[in-house]
């Protein structure tokens, strides 16, 4: 298989926002690794054994089921420990695995933000493609400016899925997704952003990176925890999806 070629980011604090109960909350992040680029048509035809039409451009259409069982098999052919295990389509990670996975949105937004503190870590026409760029479909990868992370089309071209659920006390089992994609406007390709989908879905503008690291926990890592997750659902009164109040970078 094609190496997946990541990252290595340092870890440190970013700033989330939950808008529904209008609460901002610090995460400190340890060391962690990230794709450079979303997985490809061709990564993901190569591993899953699907065809590949458009090789480098973003594999879309892709359920955050089928994007973590890829993480799971691109870990059992580089010999690392899975992430996931399945119980149907119960899916537990495994913090302490060393193999590939889906980002928590903590660790998607530190690697997006690259240090910058705006809804964009530069000129939007230069780094992300979005609607103002009048194309009808993903683009390859690669072909904008990078972050200072060196992460290409972290905003723009397609949203990527990352572990975390979106709302539970609304939307139950919707999984996040981040970043934008290439038909929305520059209110929607933003660093904060949040949309989600349910597990199963598919979405023409939806694609994915990995990620990497293990952590010392077991049902915690990186901003995300599974009490956290039981506590949110119990919380009534939810704003819309995707909700980012105006003044949010």
């Amino acid at each position: 298989m094609t190496d997946l070629e990541l990252a290595h980011i340092a870890g440190g604090s970013v700033t989330l926002h939950d808008a529904r109960r209008a609460e901002r909350r610090t995460v400190e992040l340890e060391p962690f690794e990230i794709g450079v680029f979303a997985v490809t048509e061709a990564e993901l035809g190569e591993l899953l054994g699907v065809t590949a039409e458009h090789p480098l451009r973003p594999a879309t259409g892709v359920s955050w089921l089928r994007a973590v069982r890829f993480c799971n098999a691109a870990s059992e052919w580089e010999g690392l420990d899975p992430a996931y295990t399945f119980d149907g389509e119960e899916v537990t990670w495994h913090v302490d695995a060393d193999g590939f996975r889906l980002p928590t949105e903590a660790e998607w937004e530190l690697a997006c933000r690259a240090g910058s503190t705006g809804p964009h870590y530069g000129p939007l026409g230069e780094v992300a493609w979005t609607s103002l760029d009048g194309v009808t479909h993903p683009q390859r990868v690669g072909l904008k400016l990078p972050n200072l992370n060196g992460l290409f089309d972290t905003l723009g071209n397609v949203w990527e899925w990352c572990w975390d659920l979106l709302d539970p006390a609304r939307y139950d089992e919707y999984r996040a997704f981040r970043g934008g994609g290439f038909a929305d406007d520059a209110w929607s390709v933003r660093a904060s952003t949040r949309r989600g989908g349910a597990p199963r879905m598919h979405h023409e503008d939806v694609g994915f990176r990995v990620a990497r690291g293990g952590f010392d926990a077991v049902d915690a890592a990186q901003g995300w925890s599974a009490q956290a997750d039981l506590e949110r659902a119990d919380v009534g009164g939810p704003l819309p999806s995707g909700w980012t109040p105006r003044g949010r970078p």
